[in-house]
């Protein structure tokens, strides 16, 4: 441990003052490891001006004599300077030869001896004789009794030194502390200042007076003393605690928050503590991730925590439990250890589940809040089989628990940390106003979000949209949410209020918010079982929730983009079905995204490359046009009813739709560059063959017209089909190719061709569903449930 000798340090400022000339073989900076030197020690907050460090280094303590007298002139006016030489004044008053100050008694640039400096910190502050703590921002010649905000606007209504993280053991350990204001005058001591002093700093008042007794108290509460404090170097947050708990571990400078998560690691297979898992989430929302803590502010209302010893936890639970188990847990001893490994924290507790979820439980903990209280718990949510992250309850409720007894359990706790991209979900709701709805508003409101675009993250996981008829007395709220990285969509409604004042939107959101989240693992589920089987094309997974004494279902539809995943399309409709619901269950169609049309299974299908990309067409009936829609007979042929291009003279749409004109080319090559050729998909020893002349390919356009002719045909074309693309040729011929013949021969059909020659045909054909005109029919509804 390296000394300023005050003697020397004095006599070397005395001489440089009276230019009498400065001894350069007076060596200022001595090691001395007798247990029984006698010293005084500073506790001051480190001051930068503008930008530039005033304090005085190793460097240029052991400098100073050999410098130029300009540069000497300028570090003894720094502010860090006049610290050292007031404090060697002190502690020469005080009879003291020795003090430490941590600015120029380590040499920071060896690691290894600033590792060992900070591990043996809180022992050198405890054995000091006394510890001077420099209040810099205190002008009084009193210490400060009483929060003053405008005063110390910056340090929580209180002097600067008290929201520091270094100066936390450097309160505690010392046993003698003295506090000075900024022209060095005492202001008084910790002793006789104590009872302020608790409550500035939330440590009790016999620790401050008589320091940390042999049994310390449990970990919340020593991280509750530093959850308002900051450090200027992130990690110094977990490292400027390790005295205080006890625990030496590396230091990284570099890690950032790991240093707090390897903190609580260690902290873990150290102390076997229970009350580490014992802190409160701060935010608003609900939030599911690992189950250590990211900051010591986590843990600021744990300031009365204590354990529990594990006989008196479980006679807790005896008169609940069968007296068998408790044997079998106390003999083992089950709750006095918890080891950790890249699995997890195993680790055994009484787990509840909490009511309207399969997977958030409540997990007792053998610690409390005062000898008067039941122990405190903590909710889990269940990732996999034995898997459990921490959950906070949304907006700070209380998760309420099924009437159960506890059952103890040995699982693993996961903390790893949780991280998955930001969802952004594509809100369409233009179909809500069937039913007579409006927008109410999000809850919690968005930030950075506009409009009907919402963006789930790791720290705001679920958005909830309210949508009221103020006529019908009818609302409902939607969720959109995030849970481990998928996207998931749930409804609540409620009964019609019948009272003449209506409850503000804004307490049916938090309602639903809450109902909404406690379901999230299940309906997240739910919607991944509907999308397990998925084809190359996009996805609709659909639900129908009813409202309730209503005519009326909420549908939503999500689209999962298959080239964009961290986008998400939902369609939000109103649909008029009295006395039918469906439940939680979705439906999962394949879907065309750019049209969000369903596509039809058809049994024979052609091949063709539209601009370079392979799609399969349905052979046409003769007559067929683009724009064509009609239904699907028993027997699998397309029975047309009329044309949307027909229809939209009559609706007086403002703007014209026109076809796409696509290139067509075949998906084998064909000498003759004018011909191509399709072939049929669906035959086992021969291929059907269509021969092509100068195919042009021609589809609807993907424009908000086509949207918005589309809705407005919805309600007369319910679970119609379109044909949404056609393919015109000047001469079509119809052939087989015999694969099992040893050379490839082209046999013409022994039929007539259905189409006419030297006329333009539609020889081939795509048929979709708008998903608009879709409409689920109950007995189909129960029918895709049996076989998903």
């Amino acid at each position: 441990m390296r000394f300023i000798n005050t003697a020397t340090f004095l006599e070397k400022e005395l001489g440089i003052d009276e230019e009498k000339g400065v001894n350069h073989r007076a060596v200022v900076l001595e090691s001395r490891d007798d247990p029984s030197t006698q010293y005084a020690i500073l506790s001051h907050r480190w001051i930068e001006r503008h930008g530039k460090d005033m304090e005085v280094k190793y460097e240029d303590i052991v400098e100073l004599a050999k410098i130029e007298e300009d540069k000497r002139d300028q570090v003894r006016k720094r502010d860090g300077y006049q610290k050292i030489l007031h404090s060697c004044l002190q502690a020469n008053r005080d009879g003291l030869q020795w003090i430490w100050v941590d600015t120029c008694c380590i040499d920071r640039r060896n690691s290894a001896e600033l590792s060992e400096a900070i591990h043996s910190m809180y022992r050198w502050y405890e054995n000091a004789s006394v510890c001077y703590a420099y209040l810099h921002d205190v002008a009084d010649s009193s210490f400060p009794s009483e929060r003053h905000d405008a005063r110390f606007p910056a340090s929580n209504g209180w002097p600067e030194w008290f929201s520091r993280g270094w100066t936390l053991q450097e309160l505690i350990a010392p046993r003698n502390v003295q506090f000075f204001n900024k022209d060095w005058q005492p202001i008084g001591d910790k002793k006789t200042l104590a009872h302020i002093l608790t409550v500035i700093t939330r440590i009790p008042k016999e620790i401050l007076e008589n320091g940390l007794p042999s049994n310390r108290p449990c970990v919340a509460q020593i991280m509750s003393w530093a959850a308002d404090r900051t450090t200027t170097r992130l990690e110094d947050r977990a490292y400027s605690l390790l005295g205080l708990l006890g625990i030496n571990m590396a230091m990284l400078y570099g890690e950032g928050k790991g240093a707090f998560q390897r903190l609580q690691r260690e902290i873990i297979q150290t102390l076997n503590d229970f009350s580490i898992f014992a802190w409160e989430m701060k935010e608003n929302t609900g939030r599911i991730g690992s189950v250590l803590a990211d900051d010591p502010i986590f843990f600021r209302d744990c300031s009365d925590m204590e354990p529990i010893d594990p006989e008196s936890f479980i006679d807790i639970f005896r008169s609940d439990i069968p007296d068998d188990e408790l044997w079998a847990i106390e003999t083992k001893g089950q709750l006095g250890s918890f080891p950790i490994s890249n699995f997890g924290i195993q680790i055994w507790l009484p787990l509840v589940p909490c009511l309207g979820s399969r997977s958030v439980f409540r997990a007792i903990l053998p610690c409390r809040t005062s000898k008067h209280q039941r122990p405190v718990g903590i909710h889990l949510v269940l990732r996999k089989s034995n898997y459990y992250y921490r959950y906070s309850a949304p907006l700070k409720s209380t998760l309420p628990t099924a009437r159960q007894v506890p059952e103890f359990q040995q699982f693993y706790l996961r903390y790893q940390a949780v991280t998955y991209p930001d969802l952004t979900f594509e809100l369409d709701e233009k179909m809500i106003s069937e039913g007579g709805f409006t927008y109410c508003g999000t809850f919690p409101t968005p930030g950075g979000t506009t409009g009907t675009t919402l963006t789930v993250t790791s720290t705001n996981p679920l958005f909830v949209r309210v949508y009221a008829n103020r006529k019908a007395k009818l609302r409902f709220a939607v969720g959109f949410g995030q849970w481990f990285g998928e996207e998931w969509i749930d409804v609540f409604c409620e009964e019609p209020w019948f009272s003449d004042h209506e409850q503000s939107w804004e307490t049916f959101a938090e309602k639903g918010y809450q109902t909404i989240w406690m379901r999230g693992a299940e309906r997240a589920a739910l919607i991944a079982e509907a999308r397990s089987e998925g084809s190359h094309h996009s996805q609709v997974y659909a639900m129908h929730t009813r409202i309730p004494r209503s005519i009326w279902n909420v549908k939503t539809s999500g689209v999962r983009k298959k080239c964009q995943s961290s986008n998400h399309i939902v369609v939000v409709e109103v649909i008029r079905q009295p006395g039918f619901c469906y439940g939680p269950q979705w439906t999962r169609f394949d879907v065309d995204v750019g049209g969000l049309m369903i596509h039809h299974n058809q049994l024979h299908g052609y091949e063709l490359l539209v601009d370079g990309v392979c799609t399969h067409f349905w052979l046409a009936s003769e007559g067929i046009k683009l724009g064509d829609y009609g239904y699907i007979t028993g027997t699998n042929n397309f029975q047309c009813e009329g044309n949307i291009f027909v229809d939209l003279g009559s609706l007086a749409f403002p703007l014209g739709i026109f076809s796409r004109v696509h290139k067509i080319d075949g998906k084998y090559p064909n000498q003759d560059r004018a011909k191509v050729s399709a072939f049929c998909t669906s035959s086992i020893n021969q291929l059907s063959c269509l021969d092509l002349h100068d195919p042009v390919g021609l589809s609807l356009p993907n424009n908000d017209q086509v949207d918005s002719l589309l809705r407005s045909l919805s309600t007369q074309l319910t679970d119609r089909y379109l044909v949404t693309m056609a393919i015109q040729t000047s001469d079509v011929h119809s052939a087989i190719i015999q694969k099992n013949w040893p050379k490839p021969c082209i046999v013409p059909e022994s039929c007539e061709s259905i189409w006419e020659k030297h006329t333009i045909k539609t020889p081939l054909c795509i048929l979709q569903k708008p998903l608009v005109w879709h409409r689920d029919d109950p007995m189909e509804w129960r029918h895709l449930r049996q076989i998903m």
